[in-house]
């Protein structure tokens, strides 16, 4: 599902939620029902001005602009938009693995900034382009029906001083916020644990509707890949429970990250 027919999926959810038909809509938008059904069908992206309608009109904070921008952004290689267009935003489960850092998804601006501007040969423009693609992505936390979100994180992602002691607690208080939704479960897997596994890279796992397989995106520090290969798709399964088996509980993993916050409090 590429982000305009998100965006026209997202439209007709909200619009049945509170009973709408496509006329009733029309009449309190600048849209004729006709395009409004295009635009549900994903057959014409909706203007501005319409998007800003729609968010004042379903009460949802931004949701619309948020989706809207995200359809405008054309971020990362092919490989990986086929991620952000076809798979994540259909996404029913998102299990993630990362040794080093915050996942994409739960990275806060700042974080991201200071990631992307370490790149070697990347302007400031191209830094900020990144930054606001990788925002938008939290689109997906944000929809009606949000993915179930498993986030597996190795202790040294407390301890790691991305961006210095500021932006690293900001983001660990940011990991504390979003694990309160009920869909978002964050573990910590120890320096003690005995699995090796999980230190040739981060992944993620998706699961799809309607009996679709599984679809894994598997990064390293210069490019990706994103398969449904039944095979290749299994041994990551196997690699993400045999590296769950040795994190944390989840409550004893949000206790550590509110201990790394009070330990990056102590660094001036």
């Amino acid at each position: 599902m590429s982000p305009r027919a998100f965006f026209g999926s997202e439209l007709r959810r909200c619009r049945k939620k509170i009973g709408l038909s496509q006329p009733q809509l029309s009449e309190r938008t600048t849209y004729s029902p006709d395009m409004i059904g295009k635009i549900e069908r994903g057959e014409r992206p909706p203007s501005p001005e319409f998007v800003q309608q729609c968010d004042q009109i379903f009460g949802i904070d931004g949701h619309f602009d948020r989706l809207y921008q995200f359809m405008l952004q054309t971020p990362g290689p092919a490989w990986f938009t086929r991620w952000l267009e076809e798979i994540e935003p259909r996404s029913t489960v998102l299990r993630t693995w990362d040794p080093l850092l915050v996942p994409g998804l739960l990275q806060t601006e700042a974080y991201a900034r200071y990631l992307f501007s370490r790149e070697p040969n990347i302007s400031s423009e191209e830094v900020e382009e990144r930054v606001q693609a990788r925002m938008l992505r939290k689109a997906v936390l944000d929809r009606g029906d949000p993915p179930a979100v498993w986030v597996l994180l190795d202790e040294g992602v407390l301890r790691r001083s991305i961006g210095g002691p500021d932006v690293i607690r900001a983001q660990m208080q940011y990991l504390l916020e979003v694990a309160r939704r009920p869909n978002v479960a964050i573990q910590i897997v120890p320096y003690s644990a005995e699995s090796t596994v999980g230190l040739t890279g981060a992944f993620i796992l998706a699961e799809l509707p309607g009996g679709e397989p599984d679809a894994v995106y598997v990064e390293s520090a210069v490019t990706g890949e994103v398969t449904t290969d039944h095979d290749f798709v299994a041994s990551i399964w196997g690699r993400y429970d045999t590296i769950r088996a040795d994190a944390h509980p989840r409550h004893v993993s949000l206790k550590m990250i509110h201990d790394g916050i009070q330990q990056w409090n102590a660094v001036t």
